[in-house]
């Protein structure tokens, strides 16, 4: 194992060089919570892959695979169907706005007064997908060194919050484009063809496994149609997501790379389910199928090989977790914290943005590692996050950018009617229940319809305004406070 010790060394060590290289760039708010809006195609492209293709990807994708077989796939392919859909149908639209956050969105649609209560749903989701992602360098930690879990959880946790302070979106974005490439190298070039060797080969699998494994639709058609309804629908209106789209330089590097990236996630999807698929016929009484990842590395890779595969699963969780991260500080920052200020303290006052952007990763990093040492499931996080998300956001999101007639009241009616929908309903039904999603999005959607229909029409000057920065004309230099919509 010392070879592989070295491997894994060699790769945090870099990690942390990328942050500090990252930080002599991160000169202004721009350059820190979205590199300076110029990402290129390649950069653009690999750092989208690297976010949306975490710990629950990797690990949680291997482990459907050996529970389901090739169907096991369906949950990465809808997070790649949802980057599809996001950058065809929306991320020029998106990107153009030059904003920060969702709920910046939201204000500048529907006149403000909808961002601070769109942002406390935003920042609940955004904490709940960084702690997920930090509570899985426990499995990884686990495997390398056999290290207590919260110790694990600490370690993994500080490397992140340690370059995601120093550098802010442009340390991350150096390190997810290496995280990139290692997880391409481990997970597709190297464990997948080994995998399926030590397996027997398809023949081999497909003999010894039933065929239900090979069925594409053989997990249920009802779990699938969940997976879209969260993962799918979740990628068109996350900050995560949406604060990438933000560094693309121009509408075409955000369409097309990430097209490129979402084409990547559909592959990624097919290879977890088949390294899972071949782990069930090497090890077909696994005490869980999330431990398929792990042993299959463990037991059947050669040393340095397996470093490198380790290596991969750790650039899974760290890509997710820090752009998770900065996305649930920026929100608390911009979203939520300044306006709080502002209506306690309304004169305006110099500050230091980027210091106060990094104190506040600071604080973010400490609340999502202590909060992931006290929660244990991740499945059961992920998926909160995931209902918070799509029941509170979905309608009054993608309300604003298709629906001329909705309104800022429709628009609270759909964040709070779903919210407090999908709250009540994982309490009645469990958290792992389809219910909380199907009826909160069902609710959500009613009472944005209703209200907005029940109330005055948005203002012209605020869509004139609107549409002036969804089509890239208007200079958001110049545009500091949204319309405000009339009383």
């Amino acid at each position: 194992m010392a070879v592989d010790y070295v491997v894994i060394a060699v790769y945090l060590a870099g990690m942390l060089a990328m942050g500090w290289w990252g930080m002599r760039r991160a000169r202004s708010k721009s350059e820190f919570l979205v590199a300076g809006r110029r990402l290129g195609p390649a950069l653009y492209s690999g750092t989208m892959a690297a976010i949306v293709l975490g710990g629950a990807s990797t690990i949680g994708g291997v482990g459907l695979g050996y529970r389901y077989g090739l169907s096991g796939a369906w949950m990465v392919f809808t997070i790649g169907l949802g980057l599809l859909a996001l950058s065809v149908f929306f991320s020029a639209r998106i990107a153009r706005l030059k904003v920060y956050t969702v709920s910046e969105m939201l204000d500048l649609r529907y006149g403000g007064r909808a961002g601070l209560i769109s942002g406390v749903v935003m920042w609940a989701y955004t904490l709940m997908l960084a702690v997920t992602s930090t509570i899985a360098y426990a499995t990884i930690f686990d495997v390398l060194f056999d290290i207590d879990r919260t110790l694990a959880i600490v370690l993994g946790g500080s490397i992140v919050v340690a370059y995601s302070t120093l550098g802010g979106m442009w340390s991350i974005t150096l390190t997810d484009m290496v995280q990139f490439v290692v997880k391409t190298i481990g997970v597709l070039l190297l464990l997948l063809p080994i995998a399926v060797v030590k397996a027997g080969g398809f023949s081999e699998m497909k003999a010894e496994l039933p065929t239900s494994y090979f069925d594409p639709l053989g997990i249920g058609g009802e779990t699938i149609f969940t997976y879209v309804l969260i993962y799918t629908f979740g990628m068109l209106i996350g900050q995560d997501i949406w604060q990438r789209v933000f560094t693309a330089r121009s509408d075409r590097t955000a369409r097309w790379g990430g097209t490129v990236a979402g084409t990547y996630c559909l592959v990624y999807a097919l290879a977890g389910a088949v390294i899972g698929t071949a782990a069930k016929v090497l090890y077909p009484k696994l005490g869980s199928p999330d431990d398929a990842f792990a042993t299959i590395v463990k037991d059947e890779l050669p040393v340095g090989v397996r470093g490198l595969v380790l290596a991969a699963a750790l650039a899974a969780v760290m890509s997710t977790s820090s752009g998770a991260l900065i996305a649930c500080a920026t929100v608390a920052n911009n979203d939520i914290w300044s306006r709080l200020r502002g209506i306690v303290r309304p004169s305006a006052e110099e500050h230091d943005e980027v210091r106060g952007n990094r104190a506040f990763i600071l604080l973010m990093g400490v609340a999502v590692i202590g909060t992931a040492i006290a929660l244990n499931n991740v499945v059961e996080a992920l998926t909160v996050a995931y209902n918070l998300l799509v029941g509170g956001l979905l309608v009054p999101i993608l309300g604003g950018l298709l629906w001329r007639r909705g309104t800022v009241q429709g628009a609270l009616a759909a964040v709070v009617v779903g919210g407090v929908a999908v709250v009540g309903l994982m309490a009645a039904h469990g958290i792992l229940a389809n219910e909380p999603v199907y009826y909160g999005l069902l609710a959500s959607l009613a009472a944005y319809v209703a209200v907005s229909l029940a109330t005055r029409p948005t203002d012209e000057a605020v869509l004139a305004a609107w549409r002036e920065r969804l089509a890239g004309r208007a200079n958001p230099e110049l545009v500091s406070e949204p319309v405000p919509a009339p009383r």
